[in-house]
């Protein structure tokens, strides 16, 4: 058993909470890692706004890297002192989805309820109350107890930081682009909302060969962030003349792909029109749970345009992170690019209850701060 520094949140109206948890010891196939960074998520927010409600106590974070400190008796692939990507989405291995290398779309894992695969939560507090890691994960802690299979390993010549963030932000922006949309060279596309997987997508499509790139942001400061990491374009999110200036830069009247990044009704319902006729729309960024859009389906069954969605860019874990630390050592991925302040765990309550307001680079939990 440890006692450790960890997040924890029972409710909109308290916020999140700097606390000591105590977590036991690996058992099975589980694995304990000491946590070296863990990013500041938009699905964090959606739990601290109260949007994606829990009527139990719960250890924030799913974004994160760290080293193996111990192993249960069933695990004999991982070495001590070695870093791994936590892999928020452990799939039972088992389903059809799972069969079929779809792990995204596993229907039996546990982590839908913020446990571990037997049902149990590693994590208890000196008051009693239910604890459990948000996703089974809970990477906003100093130590985390995880299953095998949401922990990934990787080359220690990545850094923590990057490692992290690959763990979530990245996966999910590029495979959105290679995995859900398979962009091709020369394929234009549009990307609304500029944050950490918003850059991702950007980052994706330039390595894609994607032309032209458009990224729309309210911020200026992501808009040029955009340009830097790869956008041939950037306009404002406000714009009135968005659409018009959209089909006029793609040159056949809407782009082949837009990516929502934002996961805002009011964003959603309006991707159709930036798309060329028999172009797509990919839903990327995650809503409330109840949000819901209105299309005008006669409109898109006569242009033959589609509506993909994609949970965690439709990834394999276990080789989409490898791939992505591969393209990041190679310099292809230049995800250094990404990353923004580095902040004590202690920072983070103040930090994720500005979070809605940011217009930076990824906000990363560095854990040798103090």
């Amino acid at each position: 058993m440890r006692t450790c520094s960890a997040i924890l949140f029972d409710d909109a109206e308290a916020g999140p909470q700097l606390s000591l948890v105590d977590v036991r010891d690996p058992r099975g196939d589980e694995v304990l890692v000491r946590m070296e960074a863990s990013g500041l998520c938009h699905s964090d927010y959606h739990v601290v706004k109260g949007e994606w409600p829990f009527d139990y106590r719960i250890v924030l974070g799913h974004e994160g890297a760290g080293i193996v400190e111990a192993v249960g008796e069933r695990v004999s692939d991982l070495q001590i002192g070695q870093r791994v990507i936590v892999n928020w989405y452990a799939s039972c291995g088992q389903c059809r989805a799972c069969a079929e290398a779809r792990p995204y779309l596993c229907s039996s894992t546990k982590a839908n309820e913020n446990l571990l695969p037997d049902g149990s939560t590693p994590v208890t507090h000196a008051d009693g109350l239910e604890v459990r890691p948000i996703l089974g994960v809970g990477t906003h802690a100093e130590y985390a107890v995880l299953t095998r299979r949401a922990v990934v390993p990787v080359s220690d010549r990545v850094p923590a930081g990057v490692a992290a963030i690959i763990g979530c932000a990245v996966t999910t922006g590029v495979g959105a682009v290679l995995n859900t949309a398979n962009v091709r060279p020369g394929q234009s596309a549009v990307v609304v909302g500029t944050g950490g997987v918003g850059q991702s997508i950007v980052l994706a499509l330039a390595m894609a060969g994607a032309s032209p790139i458009i990224a729309v942001d309210l911020s200026e400061e992501r808009r040029e962030a955009a340009r830097e990491l790869g956008a041939t374009h950037a306009l404002a999110g406000d714009d009135p003349d968005l659409q018009q200036k959209i089909a006029e830069i793609s040159g056949e009247g809407g782009a082949d792909f837009a990516f929502d990044a934002i996961g805002h009704p009011s964003v959603t319902e309006r991707l159709p029109e930036y798309v060329r006729n028999g172009g797509a729309v990919v839903l990327v960024g995650m809503p409330a749970r109840e949000a819901t859009v209105a299309f005008k389906t006669w409109y898109l069954v006569a242009t033959n345009k589609r509506i993909l969605g994609s949970n965690y860019g439709s990834s394999n874990p276990s080789v989409d992170f490898p791939a992505i630390a591969d393209l990041y050592l190679a310099g292809r991925l230049p995800l250094d690019k990404l990353l923004g302040d580095a902040i004590p765990l202690g920072e983070y309550p103040e930090r994720m209850a500005a979070f809605g307001a940011s217009t930076g680079l990824k906000q990363v939990v560095d854990y040798t701060l103090r």
